[in-house]
């Protein structure tokens, strides 16, 4: 049987994206032409691949199975494709980055205008999630993560600040009602605005001091999940709600504003930064090759 290749990108566009204006936007494609598209493989296949109602789209049984097998397939025509980026004198094509919020935040900010001035002929899609994914089953080059998170058989090179730090703060205005603690373990007295990452874990507020490392699983009156609500918890925190634990990046121009208050600062432990990471399984594309040698020069500190 012999199947139009563009169906089944235009197959695969919708199904990640779960819906044919996402998928539009991601693929550079229009709605209707997607919609035509995969109406068109369905018909040819003689089974249905979507579910489709006003709110959502989602594949079928036979869509998943079809798209499992069918995204690591379209990743190796790319990459044969991308050969030919050897006889360019730029790299062009589609970069595609899992990262989690913190890193669309803090990290790449900094990088990505410069790359995209340095390399006009490539288009970058960042796609934001706490989950960790099989970047290559989820259709993207390359990942960012943390080193307790990076899976086997993948290449790591460091990207953004080297070492980092969890802060801890809060409003004046809260610390003047309820004292300023001088141990973690006082936080347990407080309101304390939590993060719980998609996979239902509840994130550990963790200190150390002098050899001494304390864990704290603090209670309090708001709860989100870290990724896109994380910023409501820092706006609780200014408003005087709570206190917060996060990146000292993201707190930071806070603390120069003065609307937070660093708090237990001798405590706030250190971890290493974050890692681009990819396969070492297949070819590195030419965007991503070209990404990787730009974050060697001027993409760590």
């Amino acid at each position: 049987m012999q199947v139009n290749l563009a169906d089944l990108n235009a197959f695969v566009a919708v199904a990640r994206a779960k819906g044919f204006r996402d998928g539009a936007r991601a693929s550079g494609a229009s709605p209707s032409g997607l919609s035509e598209a995969v109406r068109r493989l369905e018909t040819q296949l003689g089974v249905r691949l979507l579910h489709r109602t006003t709110r959502s789209v989602v594949p079928t049984e036979a869509g998943e199975r079809l798209l499992a097998r069918l995204a690591p397939a379209l990743g190796e025509v790319e990459a044969a494709l991308d050969v030919v980026n050897a006889f360019r004198d730029r790299p062009a094509g589609t970069l595609r980055l899992n990262v989690p919020v913190s890193a669309a935040r803090l990290v790449l900010p900094s990088i990505v205008p410069r790359f995209l001035e340095a390399y006009p002929e490539v288009r970058l899609e960042v796609i934001a999630e706490e989950s960790f994914v099989d970047v290559l089953a989820a259709g993207c080059d390359a990942g960012i993560r943390y080193d307790e998170r990076l899976e086997q058989d993948m290449i790591a090179v460091p990207i953004g600040p080297r070492v980092q730090r969890m802060a801890t703060a809060a409003a004046p205005a809260y610390l003047d009602r309820h004292d300023r603690p001088t141990h973690p373990r006082e936080l347990l007295a407080h309101a304390c605005l939590l993060g719980r990452f998609p996979s239902g874990a509840m994130s550990t507020w963790e200190f150390e001091l002098g050899g001494e490392v304390v864990r704290v699983d603090p209670t309090g009156p708001l709860l989100v999940q870290i990724g896109g609500a994380t910023d409501l918890i820092v706006d609780a925190a200014i408003a005087g709600t709570g206190i917060v634990h996060i990146f000292e990046d993201w707190l930071r121009p806070h603390f120069e504003r003065g609307t937070l208050e660093p708090i237990l600062e001798p405590w706030w432990r250190p971890f290493s930064g974050p890692f681009l990471y990819y396969s070492g399984r297949r070819l590195v594309p030419a965007p991503l090759r070209a990404f990787i040698d730009f974050i060697k020069i001027y993409g760590s500190r």
